[in-house]
């Protein structure tokens, strides 16, 4: 049984001579017992499966109740009812009667300029006592010429008015309002309002992510959700100048079946909302990670196969965001043309053919004649082709022909070599091509034209370094490539933009790029599957068998140039002659060079770096270089080392003994003397030579431009030395991106790493180094344990983490790779800490670390470590490589 609040506040009122103050403690108790009650009563109803705009309605019905009571039982005290010239109205989600559990309440008091210290007491009293009870109140006391000022000059203050919502006091003050909103606000300048509003849209956008399909939207202002329908309406309420939605069908401006949409979709996102509120405790309106898989849980979502709950539940969240987005821009764009009729009647007279039934009408494409599509289906692809070729956009019509005409794209029409060859043209035009396959995407012509595409539509992976869904994610790679192709990077990316210029078929790359990805609609190898999914596509498409084997090549192998030279020694000649005897041409190696790039950039904004541009870079180079010399064979590393030793002594011979320089250069591996040119390892001998005079040599060189600094650590060895140095630089609160070990046969050590901030940026503070430098002396010379420094930078904080998606940690060691290491590769989630733990595992387990490449992308590390056992030999032994990966897994996830 629901309470009543006016019995519970009337009868510790009724005629006993006390005023609001004297009984407000009894007010209180009464609207607190109220409030609680009715919080736990519309929280059942929302958990026993009463929709959205059920629970909304009953918050809003309930706050209305307790706000009117409270400012009744002050305006009898105050005697208010004598002016009768105050209004207490609601305004902007309030005032739409938008309440979710936990919203805030916006608040007027309008008053007719008289009686104002009656009015600002009445305002503080109820505010006090609803602040009081915990609600988050907004408020403004106006009269109705402050009104009018406010709203012609602030875009926030109309907008809020336009959901004004009279909850008691005078009629006739409130009535005036509406009326002098109809009449000096709305009337004037409502262009530049609509135009105000867009552009606020657009800034929001730009904040909140510019997509449909970002994988933490904000329900309440990202792109798909709440406000693309409170602006539409907004800029509907101006343009046709009605109070209610239902009005736009009497007025023709919408459908009833639009009409429907717009209440479902208010329903579907504010169910999602409220439990959004009820699950944080308070306001919240970021559907993140941990708050989807809750969720897909109360929704009543369950795994299914390989699909996860909460992938099914975000793939729902998608369609209905994109329903949302679509049926909002259909009616902003109602709204902002010119009058049809007058349109109609100008169009026919300037309207120009381009072909198919089609017409450009101010920057738009038309079909008047929309029989001409049935007749002939193809000209739906080349609706697409024209609008392209002449720089336009479709008309509202044309996209709603589109859409109604879907069920035309059959299998015969997918075969046609009509569409194909007006599909090949899209993809061979550098012009809009980004935009037109994004419209088509929109539209849903794309899968149904490719209906393998529909695998990743909308397609969630749950983890926090995609950023976008898969398809999306596919759509913005293509964008990356146009980019290269336009000259966009020429000044930081030359050698990419010049491939992409040379490229010959680009259009068989962009293809290429739409299907990398296809393969991950189901479980098992994405890039096998969809390799042979782009078969049948280009079968279908009419393609020759060499694109078509090319197509293939490039989506099978779309990872492994990103995998190789993130994770692969690449001063390993034998493995860079095996990956480009894979690549077979160098067609081949530049456009999965360019492939790989576009598929990290269209990731997410931080996870291209120049780190990762420095590693493919040199693969490409080293890989290119053997396919020009055509030669698969090693050169004979002897006659090379030779050469090498010869130039760097003499480069040394002035300024140290000849014997030492030989002594020294004898005692380097034949791998460092073949990683590096002369002149470097020239400068890595100088540095050697200050041994022993000092024990550790500390050398800085900050690349700031790439987000690193080149940090030289050369010592004497001694077990453990690189879980020491690995150690130290996470007690100092660094980050490793990559490191080239070298240990000498004299015993000495020269260590390279590429250490960063975990933000990205260069360390550039002298502070920091210098303690750096200080405590890898102290532990070197046994004065402080490496795992006490560890410990003791990284208490235990009581502040948790954002939760992340957690995929399982995977140890993989692989013995083929490399002619002389053990390969050991580790994909967990970043912790604090971690590549010291696993550095201190290798080494507790007697394994010498010979190369090791460090990657983290976002919330996870994928390491890789090539290793050797204490006899110098690889670890062949399957109990002890058992015993290697259990003891892995323990140290990542301890």
């Amino acid at each position: 049984m629901r309470l009543n609040i006016n019995a519970y506040l009337s009868e510790s009122h009724k005629g006993d001579g006390k005023s609001f103050e004297e009984k407000r403690g009894a007010y209180f108790a009464a609207a607190r017992e109220f409030l609680e009650h009715f919080r736990e009563e519309s929280k059942r109803g929302h958990r026993e499966g009463e929709d959205g705009i059920s629970v909304v309605q009953s918050i809003t019905a309930m706050t209305d109740a307790l706000v009117v009571r409270l400012f009744t039982a002050l305006s009898d005290d105050l005697q208010m009812h004598k002016t009768g010239q105050l209004a207490l109205v609601a305004v902007g989600g309030y005032g739409r009667r938008e309440l979710n559990p936990y919203s805030d309440l916006d608040l007027m008091f309008l008053y007719s300029g008289k009686e104002s210290k009656v009015v600002e007491e009445a305002a503080n009293r109820l505010l006090y006592f609803l602040w009081d009870l915990r609600l988050d109140v907004g408020y403004s006391v106006r009269t109705l010429s402050d009104c009018v000022e406010m709203a012609g000059g602030d875009l926030t203050v109309k907008t809020a008015l336009l959901d004004a919502r009279l909850l008691t006091g005078s009629e006739q003050l409130y009535n005036d309002l509406k009326k002098l909103m109809v009449t000096q606000v709305l009337s004037k300048r409502s262009d530049s309002f609509i135009s105000a509003k867009l552009d606020e849209l657009k800034k929001r956008r730009e904040k909140y992510g510019s997509s449909v399909y970002i994988l933490e939207p904000n329900i309440k202002e990202g792109e798909g959700c709440l406000r693309d329908l409170h602006t539409a309406m907004w800029v509907a309420k101006i343009k046709y100048k009605v109070d209610e939605p239902r009005e736009l069908v009497i007025k023709g401006v919408l459908s009833e079946e639009e009409l429907g949409l717009y209440y479902s979709s208010l329903n579907y996102l504010w169910r999602i909302r409220n439990e959004l509120h009820y699950l944080a405790g308070r306001k919240n309106d970021q559907l993140t990670f941990d708050a989807q898989t809750s969720i897909a849980r109360f929704f009543g979502y369950e795994d299914s196969g390989k699909t996860l709950a909460v992938e099914q539940f975000m793939q729902d969240f998608y369609l209905h965001a994109n329903r949302v987005e679509h049926f909002s821009s259909l009616l902003i764009t109602k709204c902002i043309q010119r009058d049809d009729g007058k349109r109609k009647i100008l169009g026919y007279f300037t309207r120009r053919p381009v072909g198919d039934g089609c017409y450009v009408v101010k920057g738009e494409l038309v079909v008047p004649d929309e029989s001409v599509i049935a007749k002939e289906p193809v000209r739906l692809m080349r609706i697409f082709e024209h609008a392209q070729k002449q720089g336009v956009t479709l008309a509202l019509g044309t996209k709603r022909l589109v859409r109604d005409s879907l069920d035309l794209v059959n299998d015969k029409f997918r075969r046609s070599k009509e569409a194909g060859t007006s599909f090949v043209n899209i993809l061979q035009s550098e012009k809009g091509l980004a935009e037109t396959l994004q419209q088509m995407h929109h539209l849903g012509f794309l899968n149904r034209f490719i209906p393998e595409f529909e695998r990743i539509y909308c397609k969630v992976q749950h983890d926090a370094y995609h950023i976008y869904t898969v398809d999306t994610h596919t759509l913005f790679a293509v964008e990356e490539i146009v980019k290269l192709c336009r000259g966009d990077h020429a000044d930081t990316l030359p050698l990419l933009t010049q491939l992409a210029r040379e490229v010959d078929k680009r259009w068989l790359l962009i293809l290429a790029v739409m299907l990398h990805d296809v393969g991950k609609g189901g479980g098992g190898g994405h890039a096998e599957i969809g390799a042979e999914l782009s078969k049948t596509i280009a079968r279908r498409l009419g393609l020759t068998r060499e694109d078509t084997e090319r197509l293939q090549f490039l989506v099978r192998h779309h990872l492994l140039l990103a995998h190789i030279a993130q994770r692969r020694d690449l001063h390993d000649e034998r493995m860079i002659i095996q990956f480009a005897r894979q690549m077979e041409k160098s067609e081949n190696l530049k456009m999965l060079y360019l492939l790989t790039y576009a598929d990290i950039k269209a990731v997410g904004p931080e996870v291209w770096t120049e780190w990762k541009a420095l590693l493919l870079q040199e693969l490409y180079e080293k890989a290119f270089r053997v396919l020009e010399r055509g030669d698969f064979k090693l050169e004979a590393s002897g006659d090379r080392v030779r050469r090498v030793k010869k130039t760097v002594f003499e480069l040394l011979a002035d300024d140290y003994p000849g014997q030492l320089v030989k002594d020294e250069l004898q005692a380097l591996s034949t791998r460092h003397l073949l990683s590096y040119s002369p002149e470097v390892i020239a400068a890595h001998v100088r540095t050697l030579l200050r041994l022993p005079k000092d024990q550790l040599v500390v050398q800085l060189a900050h690349e700031v431009d790439k987000g690193y600094t080149n940090c030289t650590v050369c010592t004497y060895d001694v077990p453990g030395l690189f879980s020491m140095i690995t150690g130290v630089v996470a007690a100092n609160g660094m980050n490793i991106l990559g490191a080239q070990i070298h240990t000498n046969t004299n015993e000495k050590v020269l260590d390279i790493l590429q250490v960063g901030s975990p933000q990205g940026f260069v360390i550039t503070e002298e502070s920091r180094w210098t303690r750096f430098q200080n405590d890898l002396r102290q532990v070197l010379e046994g004065k402080v344990k490496v795992s006490a420094l560890v410990a003791k930078r990284h208490r235990p904080s009581i502040l948790s983490e954002k939760a992340k998606p957690t995929v399982p940690a995977r140890v993989e060691i692989d013995n083929e790779v490399s002619s002389d290491y053990t390969v050991i590769d580790i994909y967990a989630h970043d912790k604090i800490g971690l590549l010291y733990g696993i550095t201190s595992t290798l080494t507790r387990l007697g394994l010498y670390i010979g190369v090791s490449k460090i990657s983290t992308k976002v919330d996870q590390v994928a390491d890789v470590f090539y290793v050797k056992d204490i006899f110098g030999q690889k670890i062949m032994n399957p109990g002890k490589l058992e015993e290697i990966r259990k003891e892995l897994l323990d140290a990542v996830d301890g």
